[in-house]
């Protein structure tokens, strides 16, 4: 073979080799951007935001699709619900600490607390007069 041609091959898969790099590398950070895209469309709140917390944290799932959290990933940072029902007992009422003589139903943490919009007190749609404010 003429060595213009062996140059212009050689040439060739070198930039054939650049090219392969940057399409993987290009590819490579799309997709490690993409939950980044898809939890900046569901914000966090302040706190979780700025302690860092990513999708993981809360879901124990990579790429969680309205993936439920279970009530144990809330306690890992926030603790059990006495230590809940402590650090909420200057509420006039508590609502981590419902009274037992009354039927109740079990809520979970995520009744009240939805971390990709707003908060809501699951007492109210049957309390309607309570005040959740603290003393």
């Amino acid at each position: 073979m003429p060595s213009y041609l062996q140059l212009k091959f050689a040439f060739w898969g070198n930039s054939m080799k650049s090219t392969l790099v940057l399409v993987f590398t290009l590819a490579s950070l799309s997709l490690a951007a993409a939950p980044a895209l898809v939890a900046g469309s569901r914000p966090l709140p302040p706190k979780h935001a700025k302690a860092g917390l990513i999708c993981y944290d809360c879901h124990q799932k990579e790429e969680p699709d309205h993936a439920a959290i279970p009530d144990d990933s809330c306690m890992n940072c926030h603790g059990d619900y006495p230590a809940m029902a402590a650090y909420t007992k200057k509420l006039a009422v508590n609502p981590h600490d419902p009274p037992t003589k009354d039927k109740h139903p079990k809520f979970v943490c995520t009744d009240c607390h939805h971390q990709h919009k707003p908060a809501e007190v699951k007492c109210l749609d049957c309390h309607d007069k309570f005040k959740m404010t603290p003393r």
